[in-house]
């Protein structure tokens, strides 16, 4: 009873900081997509916790950004780009903490491929003219998505003695 406890509070002090996080903004594209340290939380969290409830904290951080304004001109779009992208960062559970750096960038080109999916199908109209949709999709987001997984792994690799690898007793 104990364990779930501290589970449930983890993953919602998770949620929360991903939803505070992804106000800062370090960098803004035009057309949506920033530079801002929303992965860190739901990282750690499932580095620590595993898959299962890394993505559903994701999945629910997902749900939370649509609910706040997220930007969302079909149904599919809006779960691609969110519930579905953010629930990829549990993907990083998946990996023991000994092999943190394949699981977040696992859990990062995860997310990359749900986002790159989503510009294909539903922004292609913003491609600039003779420029292949795909190309545009994966330039797209790779300018805010690989640079916030960048950081978010410097500041995981930095934390993980503290953060990650605790002795902890649940």
């Amino acid at each position: 009873m104990k364990r779930r406890a501290v589970l449930l509070t983890e993953g919602a002090i998770a949620v929360a900081l991903t939803i505070v996080l992804s106000y800062l903004k370090v960098w803004h594209l035009p057309q949506g997509g920033s530079v801002t340290l929303e992965n860190v939380p739901l990282l750690l969290f499932a580095l620590r916790n595993g898959w299962k409830p890394g993505i559903l904290a994701g999945f629910i951080a997902g749900g939370l950004q649509v609910l706040l304004g997220g930007y969302v001109v079909h149904p599919v779009q809006g779960l691609l780009d969110y519930p579905m992208a953010f629930a990829a960062l549990g993907a990083a559970g998946f990996f023991s903490r000994r092999w943190m750096i394949p699981g977040v960038l696992t859990a990062g080109a995860v997310r990359f491929l749900f986002h790159v999916l989503s510009g294909v199908v539903f922004f292609a109209s913003y491609a600039p003219e003779g420029t292949p949709v795909w190309i545009y999709s994966l330039v797209y987001n790779g300018t805010f998505l690989l640079p916030s997984i960048g950081i978010a792994l410097a500041l995981l690799l930095a934390l993980k003695k503290r953060l990650i690898d605790p002795k902890r007793e649940l």
